[in-house]
């Protein structure tokens, strides 16, 4: 049994159904249920008793507590956080209550319960953090990767919120001896996205016939990492990774955003075509670039190949191709999200 935090989210309900399917172990999922984590990404699992969905707040340490004490776990995996950039330059608090104090309350309980354990279970117990390459910020354009070893130097309140927790994790190892795992990945992409994130907008901005926006020039950097990929790295450090160690995961997929963007145009041309026979790439639109915005990520992950034999399964053509089709076969999906009417829908999906 694992126990398994923001696994109705994006990464975390792709991990969940991943992990299911891969190794058949039983999780528990618990999930604030904010506006990105969405019950229905786990509708497969109804039914399933290998699974147990629990709606609660990583911030309520008795229920923490109690979760940990019932269903006894083997590991944590910590996906839990607030992740918009935007969203934290325009409302930052929520981002420091839950990545930070959310984060804080979790190593926590994790800690009592793990030094409540029996020697066999207290040694295979761990506790793994997963984190972004935002922490590290900005890069020159020829600059190397991010290896681990590069320094923090966040930009935004979202990634200082996110290197936060990474030290309260580390410090956590070094000051209790809690066995703890960190991954820091790149950009992820792939089924289940809320379309707030660039790669959903442009696809769903684009079949409904609305601008795709650009922040500034579009030569934004960014490494690209499909979902599943992150899942099976995920998977691998937490069976083979060095206590109290970090682990960068990415995808060797650096692009600009503007040619991220062109690619998908060019998919939906084939898959999808407009019906006034146009490109979608004339929907694309400039706007203003917002503050802090780092120019290029981009994330060395030879530690996982070298040390755990780990290597993404996808290109970035393959996992694009297989994400614009994935929107394209569920409409339903984004039009519940996007749609205000997805709380009902949940509501009468789950009553």
């Amino acid at each position: 049994m694992i126990l398994v935090t923001g696994g109705a989210g994006f990464i975390g309900a792709n991990f969940v159904l991943d992990w299911i399917a891969q190794m058949g172990e039983p999780v528990v999922t618990l999930d604030k249920l904010t506006y990105a984590g969405n019950r229905a990404n786990l509708a497969a699992l109804e039914g399933d008793g290998r699974h147990t969905f629990v709606q609660g707040d990583i911030t309520d340490g008795a229920l923490l507590e109690q979760l940990l004490a019932q269903h006894q776990p083997r590991a944590i995996v910590h996906f839990a956080a607030e992740s918009h950039v935007d969203r934290s330059i325009h409302g930052p608090e929520d981002f420091i209550q839950t990545n930070v104090i959310g984060t804080f309350r979790l190593l926590e309980a994790a800690r009592s319960y793990w030094n409540g354990l029996q020697d066999q279970a207290k040694a295979a117990f761990r506790f793994l953090h997963v984190s972004t390459d935002e922490v590290y910020g900005s890069l020159a354009p020829e600059a190397p990767a991010f290896t681990e070893q590069h320094a923090y130097e966040p930009n935004s309140p979202y990634s200082a919120s996110k290197a936060a927790s990474d030290h309260l994790v580390r410090a956590w190892f070094h000051t209790y001896g809690l066995p703890v795992l960190t991954t820091n990945c790149s950009n992820n992409y792939g089924p289940l996205h809320f379309p707030e994130k660039l790669i959903p907008l442009v696809i769903t901005n684009a079949l409904a016939g609305k601008p795709l926006p650009i922040y500034g020039d579009g030569q934004q950097i960014r490494d690209w990492l499909f979902v599943k990929d992150h899942c099976s790295g995920i998977r691998r450090v937490l069976e083979a990774g060095q206590l109290g160690e970090t682990y960068n995961i990415g995808g060797h997929n650096e692009m600009a955003n503007i040619d991220i963007v062109k690619r998908i145009c060019a998919l939906l041309d084939e898959l999808r075509p407009r019906a006034d026979g146009q490109g979608y790439a004339t929907q694309i639109t400039f706007v203003k670039d917002r503050p802090g915005h780092d120019r290029r990520y981009a994330i060395d992950a030879s530690r996982m190949q070298n040390e755990l034999g780990w290597q993404p399964a996808e290109t970035f053509d393959s996992g694009i191709r297989k994400t614009v089709q994935w929107y394209l076969d569920n409409a339903a999906w984004v039009e519940n999200v996007q749609s205000g009417a997805y709380r009902d829908w949940v509501q009468k999906q789950y009553a």
